[in-house]
């Protein structure tokens, strides 16, 4: 499906002759309709936002095969992008896909660089100043194969003590695993040594954000040494907008994020599950107050670690670089207060709970809603 023009609802949908056909076709169409008028309208974004409105509207097309997420085809102006993008990855790896085809729009049609390789000097300083993945292969998101960090294999050895029934031994091997994070990042950051900063989507997205999935954004921007932002996708098979969590750190930072994230998800929900059935209140309001009350509770557990690891002279400062990269993909900041509920029965009981979580190796494989595995298990 190709669609040109300026912009795609005014703009001529080729490649498809409809006739007679059914339903599920139909509908397949529609959706692509709409997802490109989405992508169209994510590109005029991205093009204020990171090019300063220098890009020209090209065509887009949808093309099959998995061999190729994406492609800037000079010749026709056309930008090309996998349909493996809307069913597999998802809107926010099409985005991260969509950038970086921008990116080569850039160099060929503003900087008429035309006299290196495709992934040239040019291309990699357009990338870099703009925090978009300059990788040629792989999804944008996916994680550099390789060995397992070994700061992470210890903290995954000292979450595995954490799941003893003896609640003494359990949290001092979370506050050891705590610390020694912490330790991992203040040594990093007095090294001066450059990070390989990177981002990662967590969760599906949302046509409305929690409360609670704000609070736990709120625990990994502070406590987990990554930055977070609410970003908007286009939800494809709903064909309407929605926001998924963008976290942003080094790459051991962002896989323990997303460990704590699963986590936390998981274990708040099977809190509330056992509170439901001893309190026979399954409505949606207390379902709502508990899941924030989780969040606060543990909010509070790890406000209190902070604590003792500032009076041993463990204190974090943050990231300066870390600070430029998040600031180079996201120039245009918009900045929103939201009301909170601390109030009620349901949200007592939640906070209570939350407070005596203690972070640990996460549940076993094959159950519902599992949680997965920090590498070295």
């Amino acid at each position: 499906m190709t669609v040109s023009g300026k912009s795609p609802s005014a703009g001529r949908v080729a490649e498809y002759n409809l006739g007679v056909v059914d339903a599920s076709r139909t509908l397949r169409i529609e959706l692509e309709q709409a997802a490109l008028r989405a992508i169209y309208k994510t590109f005029e974004h991205i093009n204020g936002s990171l090019f300063r409105f220098k890009l020209r509207v090209p065509a887009f097309e949808l093309t099959d095969g998995a061999d190729r997420l994406g492609r800037w085809v000079p010749a026709h102006r056309t930008l090309e992008l996998s349909r493996d993008l809307l069913v597999k990855h998802g809107w926010g790896v099409l985005e991260e896909v969509l950038k970086h085809e921008m990116a080569h729009q850039y160099v060929d049609e503003v900087l008429r660089v035309r006299d290196e390789p495709a992934h040239g000097p040019e291309f990699r300083r357009i990338c870099a100043e703009r925090g978009i993945d300059a990788r040629a292969a792989g999804a944008p998101d996916a994680p550099v194969d390789g060995a397992s960090s070994p700061v992470l294999e210890r903290i995954a050895k000292l979450l595995a003590l954490a799941e003893s029934p003896n609640e003494h031994e359990a949290q001092a091997a979370m506050s050891a695993a705590q610390r020694l994070m912490l330790k991992h990042n203040i040594e990093a950051a007095v090294s001066g040594a450059a990070a390989n900063y990177c981002f990662r989507h967590l969760g599906q997205p949302t046509g409305r954000v929690s409360e609670h999935e704000r609070r736990l954004a709120m625990i990994l921007d502070e406590f987990f040494f990554v930055q977070v932002i609410w970003v908007p996708v286009w939800r494809v098979n709903d064909a309407k907008r929605g926001s998924v969590l963008e976290v942003c750190g080094s790459r051991d930072n962002l896989e323990l994020a997303a460990y704590v994230y699963d986590f936390l998800i998981y274990t708040a929900d099977a809190l509330y599950r056992a509170d439901r059935k001893r309190r026979r209140d399954s409505s949606h309001q207390a379902r709502r107050k508990f899941l924030a009350g989780v969040m606060s509770g543990f909010h509070e557990r790890l406000l209190n670690e902070r604590q003792r690891s500032e009076a041993q002279g463990l204190v974090w400062v943050g990231d300066a670089e870390l600070g430029g990269y998040f600031r180079r993909r996201h120039p245009q900041v918009r900045w929103a207060r939201h009301a909170v509920s601390t109030g009620g029965e349901a949200y007592a009981r939640g906070q209570t709970a939350g407070r005596n979580i203690v972070l640990h190796r996460g549940v076993k494989a094959g159950s519902s809603g599992s949680v997965k595995q920090l590498p070295g298990r």
